[in-house]
Protein backbone atom coordinates (compact mmCIF):
# COMPACT_ATOMS: atom_id res chain seq x y z
CA UNK A 1 0.00 0.00 0.00
CA UNK A 2 1.36 3.41 -0.97
CA UNK A 3 0.54 6.87 0.35
CA UNK A 4 2.24 10.21 0.08
CA UNK A 5 2.12 10.96 3.83
CA UNK A 6 1.56 8.48 6.62
CA UNK A 7 0.38 9.91 9.95
CA UNK A 8 1.01 7.77 13.02
CA UNK A 9 -1.62 8.41 15.70
CA UNK A 10 -5.27 9.53 15.56
CA UNK A 11 -5.42 11.75 18.61
CA UNK A 12 -5.75 15.52 18.45
CA UNK A 13 -2.44 15.86 16.57
CA UNK A 14 -3.23 13.25 13.93
CA UNK A 15 -6.73 14.57 13.26
CA UNK A 16 -5.45 18.15 12.96
CA UNK A 17 -2.73 17.02 10.56
CA UNK A 18 -5.27 15.17 8.44
CA UNK A 19 -7.50 18.24 8.16
CA UNK A 20 -4.73 20.45 6.81
CA UNK A 21 -3.40 17.83 4.40
CA UNK A 22 -6.92 17.26 3.07
CA UNK A 23 -7.39 20.99 2.45
CA UNK A 24 -4.09 21.00 0.53
CA UNK A 25 -4.96 17.88 -1.52
CA UNK A 26 -2.11 15.83 -0.09
CA UNK A 27 -2.88 12.08 -0.21
CA UNK A 28 -2.43 10.57 3.23
CA UNK A 29 -3.55 7.94 5.70
CA UNK A 30 -3.81 8.04 9.50
CA UNK A 31 -2.95 4.83 11.36
CA UNK A 32 -4.16 4.35 14.94
CA UNK A 33 -3.46 1.21 16.92
CA UNK A 34 -6.58 1.63 19.09
CA UNK A 35 -9.50 4.00 18.56
CA UNK A 36 -9.59 7.70 17.75
CA UNK A 37 -8.52 9.72 20.83
CA UNK A 38 -7.96 6.51 22.80
CA UNK A 39 -5.86 8.21 25.48
CA UNK A 40 -8.82 10.37 26.40
CA UNK A 41 -10.95 7.24 26.81
CA UNK A 42 -8.80 4.75 28.68
CA UNK A 43 -5.58 6.56 29.59
CA UNK A 44 -7.16 8.85 32.18
CA UNK A 45 -9.17 8.59 35.38
CA UNK A 46 -12.97 8.44 35.31
CA UNK A 47 -13.75 11.97 36.51
CA UNK A 48 -11.24 13.82 34.32
CA UNK A 49 -12.40 16.95 32.53
CA UNK A 50 -10.48 19.21 30.16
CA UNK A 51 -8.30 21.80 31.85
CA UNK A 52 -9.43 24.54 29.49
CA UNK A 53 -12.97 25.82 28.83
CA UNK A 54 -14.91 24.48 25.86
CA UNK A 55 -14.68 27.75 23.92
CA UNK A 56 -10.88 27.48 24.03
CA UNK A 57 -9.87 23.79 24.07
CA UNK A 58 -11.17 22.87 20.62
CA UNK A 59 -10.37 23.12 16.92
CA UNK A 60 -11.53 26.25 15.05
CA UNK A 61 -13.93 24.36 12.81
CA UNK A 62 -16.22 22.79 15.39
CA UNK A 63 -17.66 23.71 18.79
CA UNK A 64 -18.63 21.22 21.49
CA UNK A 65 -22.26 20.34 20.90
CA UNK A 66 -24.60 20.83 23.86
CA UNK A 67 -21.87 22.20 26.14
CA UNK A 68 -21.73 25.68 27.64
CA UNK A 69 -18.70 27.47 26.14
CA UNK A 70 -17.37 28.22 29.63
CA UNK A 71 -17.80 24.63 30.83
CA UNK A 72 -15.04 22.01 30.97
CA UNK A 73 -15.63 18.99 28.78
CA UNK A 74 -15.55 15.52 30.40
CA UNK A 75 -13.00 13.16 28.90
CA UNK A 76 -15.56 11.02 27.04
CA UNK A 77 -17.05 14.16 25.53
CA UNK A 78 -13.58 15.15 24.29
CA UNK A 79 -13.09 11.71 22.74
CA UNK A 80 -16.46 11.93 20.96
CA UNK A 81 -15.55 15.43 19.77
CA UNK A 82 -12.51 14.12 17.91
CA UNK A 83 -14.52 11.24 16.47
CA UNK A 84 -17.07 13.75 15.20
CA UNK A 85 -14.34 15.97 13.83
CA UNK A 86 -12.73 13.06 11.99
CA UNK A 87 -16.07 12.31 10.32
CA UNK A 88 -16.61 15.98 9.53
CA UNK A 89 -13.37 16.25 7.59
CA UNK A 90 -13.63 12.68 6.24
CA UNK A 91 -10.24 11.84 7.70
CA UNK A 92 -8.77 8.60 6.25
CA UNK A 93 -8.26 7.00 9.65
CA UNK A 94 -7.61 3.27 9.95
CA UNK A 95 -8.08 2.13 13.52
CA UNK A 96 -6.75 -1.06 15.05
CA UNK A 97 -3.55 -0.79 13.00
CA UNK A 98 -0.31 -0.67 14.95
CA UNK A 99 2.87 0.66 13.37
CA UNK A 100 5.63 -1.83 14.14
CA UNK A 101 8.56 -0.20 12.36
CA UNK A 102 9.38 2.49 9.85
CA UNK A 103 12.69 2.58 7.96
CA UNK A 104 14.13 4.97 5.43
CA UNK A 105 14.46 3.37 2.02
CA UNK A 106 17.95 2.99 0.59
CA UNK A 107 18.57 4.22 -2.91
CA UNK A 108 15.10 5.68 -3.28
CA UNK A 109 12.95 8.26 -1.59
CA UNK A 110 10.56 7.54 1.25
CA UNK A 111 9.97 4.94 3.94
CA UNK A 112 8.85 1.36 4.31
CA UNK A 113 6.43 1.02 7.19
CA UNK A 114 5.57 -2.36 8.68
CA UNK A 115 2.22 -2.52 10.47
CA UNK A 116 -0.07 -5.11 11.99
CA UNK A 117 -2.15 -4.81 8.81
CA UNK A 118 0.66 -5.14 6.27
CA UNK A 119 3.35 -3.00 4.65
CA UNK A 120 2.97 0.64 3.64
CA UNK A 121 5.22 2.71 1.42
CA UNK A 122 5.18 6.43 2.24
CA UNK A 123 7.05 9.44 0.96
CA UNK A 124 7.02 10.97 4.42
CA UNK A 125 5.93 10.25 7.99
CA UNK A 126 4.25 12.51 10.56
CA UNK A 127 4.79 11.26 14.10
CA UNK A 128 1.61 12.39 15.87
CA UNK A 129 1.83 10.10 18.88
CA UNK A 130 2.11 12.97 21.36
CA UNK A 131 4.09 13.18 24.60
CA UNK A 132 2.07 10.70 26.69
CA UNK A 133 3.43 7.41 25.43
CA UNK A 134 5.20 5.70 28.31
CA UNK A 135 4.33 6.39 31.97
CA UNK A 136 7.40 7.25 34.03
CA UNK A 137 7.82 5.98 37.58
CA UNK A 138 11.04 7.09 39.31
CA UNK A 139 13.67 4.46 39.99
CA UNK A 140 13.34 5.05 43.72
CA UNK A 141 9.97 3.25 43.59
CA UNK A 142 11.52 -0.03 42.58
CA UNK A 143 12.05 -2.81 45.03
CA UNK A 144 9.50 -1.73 47.65
CA UNK A 145 6.46 -4.01 47.67
CA UNK A 146 5.05 -2.89 51.01
CA UNK A 147 2.27 -0.86 49.36
CA UNK A 148 0.37 -0.81 46.09
CA UNK A 149 2.08 1.46 43.56
CA UNK A 150 0.57 2.68 40.29
CA UNK A 151 1.14 5.50 37.84
CA UNK A 152 -1.57 8.11 37.44
CA UNK A 153 -2.18 6.65 33.95
CA UNK A 154 -3.52 3.51 35.64
CA UNK A 155 -5.65 5.33 38.23
CA UNK A 156 -9.41 5.33 37.61
CA UNK A 157 -11.26 6.08 40.86
CA UNK A 158 -10.88 5.74 44.65
CA UNK A 159 -12.64 2.37 44.70
CA UNK A 160 -9.79 0.80 42.75
CA UNK A 161 -7.33 1.32 45.62
CA UNK A 162 -7.05 -0.77 48.79
CA UNK A 163 -8.46 0.67 51.99
CA UNK A 164 -6.20 3.19 53.67
CA UNK A 165 -4.32 6.37 53.00
CA UNK A 166 -2.66 7.40 49.74
CA UNK A 167 0.56 9.21 48.88
CA UNK A 168 0.25 11.11 45.60
CA UNK A 169 3.59 12.14 44.12
CA UNK A 170 3.39 15.07 41.69
CA UNK A 171 1.90 18.55 41.87
CA UNK A 172 0.79 19.02 38.29
CA UNK A 173 -2.83 19.02 37.19
CA UNK A 174 -3.14 15.23 37.39
CA UNK A 175 -1.62 14.82 40.85
CA UNK A 176 -3.61 17.66 42.37
CA UNK A 177 -6.94 16.54 40.92
CA UNK A 178 -6.41 12.93 41.97
CA UNK A 179 -5.35 13.95 45.48
CA UNK A 180 -8.43 16.17 45.83
CA UNK A 181 -10.75 13.39 44.61
CA UNK A 182 -9.27 10.88 47.04
CA UNK A 183 -9.53 13.26 50.00
CA UNK A 184 -13.15 14.06 49.18
CA UNK A 185 -13.78 10.30 49.08
CA UNK A 186 -12.66 10.05 52.71
CA UNK A 187 -9.05 8.98 52.22
CA UNK A 188 -6.11 10.33 54.17
CA UNK A 189 -3.93 11.89 51.49
CA UNK A 190 -0.34 13.05 51.36
CA UNK A 191 0.61 15.17 48.33
CA UNK A 192 4.26 15.47 47.32
CA UNK A 193 4.89 18.84 45.68
CA UNK A 194 7.72 19.89 43.40
CA UNK A 195 8.31 22.88 41.08
CA UNK A 196 5.12 24.16 39.47
CA UNK A 197 3.36 27.15 37.97
CA UNK A 198 0.01 28.05 39.54
CA UNK A 199 -2.14 30.30 37.36
CA UNK A 200 -5.53 31.57 38.49
CA UNK A 201 -8.41 29.61 37.04
CA UNK A 202 -10.01 32.94 36.26
CA UNK A 203 -9.37 36.57 37.12
CA UNK A 204 -11.47 39.67 36.65
CA UNK A 205 -14.10 37.64 34.84
CA UNK A 206 -11.76 35.99 32.33
CA UNK A 207 -10.34 32.46 32.28
CA UNK A 208 -6.58 32.16 32.52
CA UNK A 209 -6.57 30.76 28.94
CA UNK A 210 -7.91 34.13 27.80
CA UNK A 211 -5.30 36.01 29.77
CA UNK A 212 -2.44 33.96 28.35
CA UNK A 213 -3.83 34.69 24.89
CA UNK A 214 -4.15 38.47 25.13
CA UNK A 215 -0.83 38.74 26.99
CA UNK A 216 0.92 36.80 24.23
CA UNK A 217 2.11 34.06 26.54
CA UNK A 218 0.66 31.21 24.49
CA UNK A 219 2.91 32.36 21.65
CA UNK A 220 6.15 32.30 23.65
CA UNK A 221 8.54 30.28 21.50
CA UNK A 222 11.17 29.53 24.13
CA UNK A 223 10.61 28.40 27.69
CA UNK A 224 12.49 30.17 30.45
CA UNK A 225 15.75 28.34 31.13
CA UNK A 226 15.16 25.54 33.61
CA UNK A 227 11.37 25.88 33.30
CA UNK A 228 10.80 23.67 30.25
CA UNK A 229 9.35 20.79 32.25
CA UNK A 230 7.72 22.66 35.13
CA UNK A 231 4.17 21.44 35.58
CA UNK A 232 1.09 23.65 35.56
CA UNK A 233 -1.28 23.26 38.48
CA UNK A 234 -4.67 24.05 36.98
CA UNK A 235 -8.00 22.25 36.97
CA UNK A 236 -11.41 22.31 35.38
CA UNK A 237 -13.04 20.11 38.03
CA UNK A 238 -15.93 21.38 40.17
CA UNK A 239 -16.73 23.93 37.48
CA UNK A 240 -13.16 25.23 37.39
CA UNK A 241 -11.36 26.52 40.47
CA UNK A 242 -7.95 27.98 41.13
CA UNK A 243 -5.65 25.41 42.73
CA UNK A 244 -4.52 26.68 46.11
CA UNK A 245 -2.19 24.35 47.97
CA UNK A 246 -2.86 26.04 51.30
CA UNK A 247 -6.57 25.51 50.74
CA UNK A 248 -5.95 21.83 49.97
CA UNK A 249 -4.02 21.52 53.21
CA UNK A 250 -6.79 23.19 55.22
CA UNK A 251 -9.20 20.84 53.45
CA UNK A 252 -7.33 17.90 54.98
CA UNK A 253 -4.52 16.98 52.55
CA UNK A 254 -1.04 16.81 54.06
CA UNK A 255 1.48 18.55 51.83
CA UNK A 256 5.06 17.28 51.68
CA UNK A 257 8.14 18.21 49.68
CA UNK A 258 9.75 16.38 46.79
CA UNK A 259 9.91 12.63 47.37
CA UNK A 260 13.55 11.76 47.99
CA UNK A 261 13.65 8.05 48.82
CA UNK A 262 11.46 4.99 49.40
CA UNK A 263 12.99 2.14 51.29
CA UNK A 264 11.56 -0.62 53.50
CA UNK A 265 8.18 1.07 53.76
CA UNK A 266 9.58 4.48 54.72
CA UNK A 267 9.41 7.54 52.48
CA UNK A 268 11.65 10.56 52.98
CA UNK A 269 11.03 14.01 51.56
CA UNK A 270 13.15 17.02 50.76
CA UNK A 271 12.74 20.02 53.04
CA UNK A 272 11.65 22.20 50.11
CA UNK A 273 7.87 22.38 50.41
CA UNK A 274 7.65 26.04 51.49
CA UNK A 275 9.99 27.12 48.71
CA UNK A 276 7.98 25.38 45.99
CA UNK A 277 4.71 26.82 47.28
CA UNK A 278 6.25 30.30 47.44
CA UNK A 279 7.51 30.09 43.85
CA UNK A 280 4.10 28.86 42.75
CA UNK A 281 2.55 31.84 44.51
CA UNK A 282 4.97 34.14 42.69
CA UNK A 283 3.92 32.76 39.30
CA UNK A 284 0.28 33.26 40.30
CA UNK A 285 0.80 36.87 41.39
CA UNK A 286 2.88 37.71 38.33
CA UNK A 287 -0.03 36.79 36.07
CA UNK A 288 -2.39 38.95 38.16
CA UNK A 289 0.05 41.85 37.83
CA UNK A 290 0.30 41.41 34.07
CA UNK A 291 -3.50 41.20 33.79
CA UNK A 292 -4.00 44.38 35.84
CA UNK A 293 -1.47 46.22 33.70
CA UNK A 294 -3.22 45.04 30.52
CA UNK A 295 -6.60 46.21 31.81
CA UNK A 296 -5.21 49.61 32.72
CA UNK A 297 -3.31 50.17 29.48
CA UNK A 298 -6.28 49.15 27.31
CA UNK A 299 -9.04 50.80 29.36
CA UNK A 300 -11.01 47.57 29.74
CA UNK A 301 -14.16 47.50 31.83
CA UNK A 302 -13.36 44.38 33.83
CA UNK A 303 -14.26 44.31 37.54
CA UNK A 304 -11.43 44.52 40.03
CA UNK A 305 -10.84 41.42 42.12
CA UNK A 306 -8.74 42.38 45.17
CA UNK A 307 -9.70 39.19 47.01
CA UNK A 308 -7.73 37.19 44.46
CA UNK A 309 -4.54 38.41 46.14
CA UNK A 310 -5.55 37.11 49.55
CA UNK A 311 -3.84 34.11 51.08
CA UNK A 312 -4.78 31.58 53.71
CA UNK A 313 -2.41 31.12 56.66
CA UNK A 314 0.33 28.57 56.20
CA UNK A 315 -0.94 25.16 57.38
CA UNK A 316 0.94 23.11 59.95
CA UNK A 317 2.38 20.84 57.25
CA UNK A 318 4.22 23.88 55.86
CA UNK A 319 5.44 25.37 59.12
CA UNK A 320 6.43 21.97 60.53
CA UNK A 321 7.05 19.87 57.39
CA UNK A 322 6.88 16.09 57.32
CA UNK A 323 10.31 14.83 56.22
CA UNK A 324 9.86 11.14 56.99
CA UNK A 325 6.77 8.98 56.60
CA UNK A 326 6.47 5.41 57.82
CA UNK A 327 3.75 4.19 55.49
CA UNK A 328 2.47 1.43 57.78
CA UNK A 329 2.30 3.68 60.83
CA UNK A 330 0.55 6.39 58.81
CA UNK A 331 -1.93 3.90 57.38
CA UNK A 332 -0.85 4.58 53.79
CA UNK A 333 -1.63 1.60 51.57
CA UNK A 334 -1.12 3.12 48.09
CA UNK A 335 1.24 5.37 46.18
CA UNK A 336 0.16 7.09 42.97
CA UNK A 337 3.03 8.37 40.87
CA UNK A 338 1.76 11.41 38.94
CA UNK A 339 5.25 11.84 37.57
CA UNK A 340 4.67 12.32 33.89
CA UNK A 341 5.47 10.43 30.73
CA UNK A 342 8.29 9.73 28.32
CA UNK A 343 8.18 9.37 24.56
CA UNK A 344 8.85 6.07 22.80
CA UNK A 345 10.14 6.15 19.25
CA UNK A 346 11.67 2.68 19.13
CA UNK A 347 9.62 1.86 16.03
CA UNK A 348 11.11 4.73 13.97
CA UNK A 349 14.43 3.63 12.49
CA UNK A 350 15.71 6.99 11.27
CA UNK A 351 18.46 9.46 12.09
CA UNK A 352 16.02 11.86 13.73
CA UNK A 353 17.09 11.78 17.39
CA UNK A 354 19.85 13.18 19.56
CA UNK A 355 22.04 11.21 21.96
CA UNK A 356 19.27 11.27 24.58
CA UNK A 357 16.67 9.92 22.17
CA UNK A 358 14.86 13.24 21.83
CA UNK A 359 13.63 14.34 18.39
CA UNK A 360 15.90 16.73 16.52
CA UNK A 361 13.60 19.18 14.82
CA UNK A 362 12.85 22.81 14.10
CA UNK A 363 9.18 23.65 14.56
CA UNK A 364 8.30 19.99 14.01
CA UNK A 365 10.40 19.58 10.87
CA UNK A 366 12.92 16.84 11.60
CA UNK A 367 16.61 16.84 10.84
CA UNK A 368 15.80 13.63 8.94
CA UNK A 369 14.17 14.66 5.62
CA UNK A 370 10.63 13.36 5.31
CA UNK A 371 10.04 12.97 9.06
CA UNK A 372 7.85 15.36 11.07
CA UNK A 373 6.89 15.55 14.76
CA UNK A 374 3.61 16.98 16.01
CA UNK A 375 1.92 17.40 19.39
CA UNK A 376 5.02 17.76 21.55
CA UNK A 377 5.35 20.42 24.27
CA UNK A 378 7.07 23.58 23.03
CA UNK A 379 7.17 22.24 19.47
CA UNK A 380 6.78 25.78 18.15
CA UNK A 381 5.44 27.65 21.19
CA UNK A 382 3.93 27.28 24.63
CA UNK A 383 0.55 26.30 23.18
CA UNK A 384 1.91 23.39 21.12
CA UNK A 385 0.76 20.55 23.38
CA UNK A 386 -2.76 21.96 23.77
CA UNK A 387 -5.71 21.11 21.54
CA UNK A 388 -5.95 24.40 19.69
CA UNK A 389 -2.17 24.85 19.61
CA UNK A 390 -1.53 21.55 17.87
CA UNK A 391 -4.02 22.54 15.16
CA UNK A 392 -1.92 25.59 14.26
CA UNK A 393 1.34 23.60 14.39
CA UNK A 394 -0.18 21.06 11.99
CA UNK A 395 -0.89 23.83 9.48
CA UNK A 396 2.78 24.85 9.53
CA UNK A 397 3.92 21.27 8.90
CA UNK A 398 1.33 20.78 6.15
CA UNK A 399 2.64 23.86 4.34
CA UNK A 400 6.17 22.46 4.52
CA UNK A 401 4.99 19.15 3.10
CA UNK A 402 3.34 20.91 0.16
CA UNK A 403 6.55 22.81 -0.54
CA UNK A 404 8.56 19.59 -0.53
CA UNK A 405 6.05 17.96 -2.88
CA UNK A 406 6.56 20.85 -5.31
CA UNK A 407 10.31 20.34 -5.28
CA UNK A 408 9.90 16.62 -5.96
CA UNK A 409 7.41 17.35 -8.70
CA UNK A 410 9.91 19.65 -10.38
CA UNK A 411 12.53 16.92 -10.28
CA UNK A 412 10.10 14.50 -11.93
CA UNK A 413 9.24 17.06 -14.62
CA UNK A 414 12.90 17.71 -15.31
CA UNK A 415 13.55 13.99 -15.79
CA UNK A 416 10.87 13.84 -18.50
CA UNK A 417 12.54 16.54 -20.60
CA UNK A 418 14.48 15.47 -23.73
Amino acid sequence: MFTDTLIVGAGQAGIAMSEHLTKLDVPHVVLERDRIAERWRTGRWDSLVANGPAWHDRFPGLAFEGLDPDAFAPKDTVARYFETYARKIDAPVRTGVEVLSARRNRGRYGFTVETSAGTYEAQRIVVATGPFQRPVIPALAQGDATVMQIHSAAYRNPGQLPEGGVLVVGAGSSGVQIADELQRAGRKVYLSIGPHDRPPRSYRGRDFCWWLGVLGQWDQEIAQPGREHVTIAVSGTHGGRTIDFRALAHQGITLVGVTKALRDGVVTFENDLAGHVARGDASYLSLLDAADAYVASNGLDLPEEPQARGSLPDPACMTDPVLRLDLAQAGVASIIWATGYATDYGWLKADAFDADGKPRHQRGISSEPGVYFLGLPWLTRRASAFIWGVWHDARHIADHIVTQRKYLSYRADAQRRP
